[in-house]
């Protein structure tokens, strides 16, 4: 079995295939979507519980109101950072086509996000580089 150092040396005299390229690309892009969409139940989470802090200790209708509409702008940006985190996908999946290293089932970028069981939940993404360093040979 290979050390993190090891394998780490090995990465950097072995070239990379366009294989084990398309699988970290893939798995890396599933983990961002999933981190934006984790963001965003939290702070919607986080706006839920300030509104019932409010409410439920009596105090003023709009206090921590500029805190509410702060929290409302980041997730505005979140949602903007999906989009573009979509465009991304649209656009490796164009790169995936042309150099016919798979395709994916993805919608295009003006339908949002991908939908991950969507895409087949027969797609195993890998999360050591051994584990795809090994299917790629």
């Amino acid at each position: 079995m290979m050390t993190n150092v090891q394998m780490t040396n090995a990465r950097k005299s072995d070239p990379m295939t366009t294989n084990v390229a398309q699988q970290r690309i893939s798995r890396d892009l599933m983990h961002a979507e999933a981190a934006l969409d984790e963001a965003l139940l939290r702070q919607a989470r986080l706006l839920s519980t300030m509104v019932h802090a409010r409410r439920e200790t009596g105090v003023a209708p709009f206090v921590g109101q500029d805190a509410l509409m702060r929290l409302v702008r980041s997730q505005q940006a979140m949602l903007n950072a999906g989009g573009e985190l979509a465009r991304v996908h649209g656009k490796l999946s164009d790169i995936a086509v042309e150099f016919a290293v798979g395709t994916d089932s993805c919608p295009s970028p003006a339908f949002g996000l991908a939908d991950p069981a969507a895409e087949g939940a027969d797609q195993a993404f890998a999360s050591d580089d051994a584990v795809l360093l090994s299917r790629a040979a």
